[in-house]
């Protein structure tokens, strides 16, 4: 499956992400608790269609791309927005604590009424590769480490229930957890902090990225 989820970093690049598909997203990602909100909003609409890619511009870092996207839209930046497009002309906008469910549901079905809808999990088929994504997208840099832990453990808490032993038992393994058999992503989050592990996070998300190729 096509990767779906790249890392902006200049103003060409947005410009080429943009127009390198009929239908695109661009996320503009602060470090404020309001972008891990909304980037786990936005990603959880997103992995139900798998065919938009989406652009991650982190605009601490490299603002240029985010001010091309401001300049080229006529949009006022915003951290965090997501702006869709259609053959390069932006469709809507959501910014800051309006990137709830609701509102992208609402868009995403008014806007691109075509798409369909994927369930990551249906006719109880495993389906992995939501959590293939998300793990590339945090080693190429797309995503930063507390944007892909949030999100990785409220997805895993969304379909734990879902998952056989074995991919619990190796999804559940990348974090610490007090709890054998529920997530919590606060509690697990509490956990990491007071008892750090030996292993960086980037060798453990490596080594389980390699793990879930041979499920």
């Amino acid at each position: 499956m096509r990767e779906r989820m790249y890392a902006i970093t200049t103003p060409e690049e947005a410009d080429a992400f943009i127009d390198s598909q009929p239908v695109t997203a661009i996320f503009k990602a602060g470090t404020c608790h309001k972008t891990m909100q909304g980037w786990g909003n936005v990603e959880k609409i997103l992995r139900e269609r798998p065919e938009i890619p989406v652009g991650i511009i982190k605009v601490v870092e490299d603002r240029p791309a985010s001010n091309r996207v401001a300049e080229r839209t006529q949009i006022v930046h915003h951290s965090p927005q997501i702006i869709l497009f259609r053959n390069g002309e932006p469709l809507f906008e959501l910014n800051n604590w309006d990137i709830t469910p609701e509102n992208l549901e609402h868009l995403f079905r008014e806007h691109l009424p075509e798409v369909q809808v994927e369930n990551p999990q249906t006719g109880g088929k495993s389906n992995l590769e939501p959590y293939k994504r998300l793990l590339d997208a945090y080693l190429s840099g797309a995503v930063s480490e507390p944007q892909f832990t949030w999100t990785y453990l409220n997805m895993f808490r969304e379909d734990a229930s879902l998952r056989s032993q074995e991919e619990f038992t190796l999804l559940n393994s990348l974090f610490g957890n007090p709890d054998e058999h529920h997530i919590h992503p606060r509690a697990i989050l509490q956990y990491e902090q007071e008892n750090p592990q030996a292993t960086p996070l980037r060798e453990r998300v490596q080594a389980l990225r390699a793990q879930l190729d041979t499920l």
